[in-house]
């Protein structure tokens, strides 16, 4: 390959040099050949699954008191679980925000749901997910994976909403959502005001779907997308509608859970929660037939906790959905409205039965820490987030960067029926350390989450030199965030 034709002479040790330059020239070659001929196939596959407004303590394998999960637990019992996974946001689109973008949400100006114009112009937020910012999916679609998305989107389209990108512009190449997005899209037919304005918008091939058919929806096209993908990485993203409300289950499904008709709500959760997890098994069940479970990376895990409209308690019941114990709900900044279920699946590469109960994990992690193992060199990223491989390869990691929240700025902002789950609008995490305070520095809490998880003993004052450096890096992290004009201003 390099012929030795200098037509000089050469002391003999110059000459046995050059061959030796020549030899391993040779050698780098050849290995970079080999490289570039790498199977694809050879790299994991990723199968992400966020689930909608799930409580901490929901699933079997977090101590569900009432059912189980058997599909997910069996998931969990192959893999790792941990018990301090956080999502960046007690709400859905910026939760999802996080995910896409390995960074905190507020840094994009979403930081609650995206609505109409006018509201989210109130909340000074943007109606879409800016496409040009560093996307998870784009960056795994470069790098050679076929990627898709199914279920919600809810990063931009919907209500009046018609020039949102289409999933496709972040890297996706192919989607199906609901009406919280545009392009194919399944939407509901009976009485369903976003549907029906959904159906408007155009963008996109329209399917009607009843709701308690929607798991199955994804989890089908899920599938069928990796049945067509099986010679190349694959990058999936099957991010559910269940368990949000309001809950639509058959009759049947309803039956198998009478025990709990005396919360009628209680038990339309139960149900939905069981065919979801039976629609999630139908996935896991094809991924081994398929005999491609051993090189795919199954994630789980949920949005926010758990809903508590008013008018649960106007009605008499009790909010569906488990925080195990933690104070808060969705759309509070205490820890039942953001610590998550969490569970990673790698069949021969992570160790089976692991629960992790120290590492501290949030959803900006995902983006680093997939592409970390998959081989993937990330973009170059003001990263929120860390790399958390170590976690799943090795052993728990000790998280060196805070983490923090911003939600409920003013009155507009969704907050839970109950006056104890209702959080200040800021929050660090910190080691053991959690403190939320709002944007003018009333209603400072600290928080020991080592020693008590429930947040009912406020340390503020027994700890002043940690409550003053926390309360500095919150304010001097919410000063650098996009300057958003208050609601009516």
């Amino acid at each position: 390959m390099f012929p030795l034709k200098l037509g000089l002479n050469l002391p003999d040790w110059t000459t046995s040099s050059l061959k030796f330059i020549f030899i391993w020239l040779s050698l780098l070659q050849t290995s970079q050949i080999f490289a570039a001929n790498k199977k694809p196939s050879e790299q994991p596959n990723i199968v992400m699954v966020f689930i909608d407004d799930m409580g901490w303590g929901d699933l079997g394998c977090y101590g569900n008191p009432d059912i189980k999960t058997p599909n997910i637990d069996n998931l969990a019992a192959g893999g790792i679980r941990f018990e301090q996974f956080y999502v960046a946001s007690p709400i859905c689109s910026p939760s999802r925000v996080a995910v896409t973008t390995g960074q905190f949400p507020a840094r994009h100006k979403i930081n609650s749901y995206l609505n109409s114009r006018a509201r989210n112009a109130a909340r000074g937020m943007a109606n879409f997910l800016d496409p040009d910012v560093p996307a998870i999916a784009r960056t795994f679609q470069k790098a050679g994976y076929a990627t898709a998305h199914f279920g919600k989107w809810h990063m931009g389209g919907g209500r009046d909403v018609d020039d949102a990108p289409l999933p496709q512009a972040y890297g996706f190449s192919e989607s199906l959502v609901s009406f919280e997005g545009l392009g194919d899209r399944i939407l509901q037919a009976k009485n369903h005001g976003l549907s029906s304005q959904s159906a408007k918008l155009g963008h996109g091939k329209i399917t009607y779907v009843e709701k308690h058919k929607n798991t199955e929806t994804y989890v089908n096209r899920s599938i069928n997308f990796i049945e067509r993908n099986q010679e190349k990485p694959f990058y999936v993203h099957l991010w559910l509608n269940d368990v949000h409300d309001p809950f639509r289950p058959t009759q049947l499904q309803l039956d198998k859970f009478k025990q709990f008709s005396k919360n009628k709500y209680l038990q339309q959760y139960y149900a939905v929660m069981h065919e979801m997890d039976c629609q999630l098994g139908r996935l896991f069940d094809r991924i081994r037939t398929l005999n491609c479970h051993k090189n795919t990376i199954i994630v789980v895990c949920a949005d926010n906790g758990p809903t508590a409209w008013p008018r649960y308690k106007r009605e008499g019941f009790d909010a569906p959905g488990w925080t195990g114990g933690l104070r808060g709900r969705k759309w509070s900044l205490y820890e039942g409205g953001i610590r998550e279920p969490l569970i990673v699946s790698w069949p021969g590469t992570i160790r089976p039965g692991q629960v992790d109960r120290t590492s501290l994990i949030n959803a900006v992690d995902f983006f680093p820490t997939f592409c970390s193992l998959a081989g993937i060199s990330p973009p170059e990223v003001d990263w929120d987030g860390i790399n958390f491989k170590q976690a799943l390869l090795k052993n728990p990691i000790v998280r060196k960067i805070p983490m923090y929240w911003e939600y409920g700025r003013n009155a507009s902002y969704l907050r839970p029926a109950e006056e104890q789950d209702r959080s200040p609008v800021l929050a660090v995490r910190q080691d053991q350390w959690k403190l939320l305070m709002n944007a003018d520095g009333s209603d400072i809490q600290l928080y020991n989450l080592v020693l008590e998880n429930d947040e009912k003993n406020n340390l503020a004052q027994k700890y002043p030199e940690v409550t003053r450096s926390l309360s500095r890096q919150l304010i001097q992290w919410k000063d650098s965030l996009p300057n958003y004009p208050e609601a009516g201003n």
